[in-house]
């Protein structure tokens, strides 16, 4: 696979590309900028200083990675980064900021899909194989486990964790916490029912299933659930629950449908 740069695109002398990709007319590639082999940046793309970007991703049109934080304390001199991970795919309209923190990164995993005019703000830490729809809006220090899907138009304060496998309903807004596993909507955002065909989707099902069902409900009515049988969700709830929260846990409407 060749490398093309069409004549029209900047590319800065300070930015590092790998081998294989394609940029399109009037791009532009900025200092402290890496990216890997394969990616592809479309036409009237910015990647911004401070971009690290691996393999085989995908930045449409008109998209802009490492912007500076919107927060008006930061010092635009701070070496900040944006780190992206493999195969990932940047819609047009795309923003992300590098974060607030000297030598801090803003994270992107592998594999997630970011539909048009998503906003991811500083600081973020996104996992794995997450899907946003149009218009999602995270705000700062916002963390965000595996194979989540956010509705469009759903909104995150900053702050706010969501834990993997959650999904978010369309125009959601979220101003604490959401459970793993689980799915969210309204305005604040409540947890209402199990996402079951995400789960089984990604092989959790049988015991396994049962297991996290119940955990559910006893975390409704709170109760412990450390008695569970120890299957790797019930491990991965327990770890997520004793993690540190400055935003609480969003409250409950109800599990029906499990």
């Amino acid at each position: 696979m060749k490398t093309f740069i069409h004549p029209t695109a900047y590319i800065a002398t300070g930015a590092k590309l790998g081998n294989g990709i394609n940029v399109g007319p009037f791009a532009v590639i900025e200092d402290r900028v890496e990216i890997g082999d394969g990616c592809h940046i479309g036409a009237h793309a910015v990647i911004q200083p401070g971009v690290r970007m691996g393999r085989d991703n995908i930045v449409h049109p008109n998209a802009v990675l490492g912007g500076l934080p919107q927060d008006l304390a930061f010092n635009p001199e701070t070496e900040t980064w944006l780190d992206i991970g493999d195969g990932n795919v940047f819609r047009e309209g795309v923003t992300i900021s590098r974060a607030t923190k000297a030598s801090g990164s803003t994270r992107i995993g592998n594999g997630c899909y970011l539909m048009n005019n998503v906003h991811i703000g500083h600081d973020c830490q996104i996992g794995n194989r997450n899907i946003l729809a149009s218009n999602v809006a995270l705000g700062g220090h916002v963390g965000i486990g595996n194979r989540i899907f956010f509705g469009g138009g759903a909104v995150v304060h900053q702050f706010c964790r969501i834990g993997s496998f959650a999904m978010l309903q369309g125009l959601a807004g979220i101003n604490k916490d959401v459970l793993p596993y689980m799915m969210v909507g309204g305005r604040p955002g409540v947890h209402y029912r199990l996402n079951l065909v995400g789960m089984r989707r990604s092989g959790i099902d049988g015991e396994r299933l049962k297991a996290v069902s119940l955990a559910m409900r006893r975390l409704r009515n709170k109760i412990p659930i450390d008695d569970l049988p120890t299957t790797p969700e019930i491990e991965y709830l327990s770890a997520w629950l004793a993690a540190v929260s400055k935003r609480g846990v969003s409250g409950f409407f109800g599990l029906a449908g499990e």
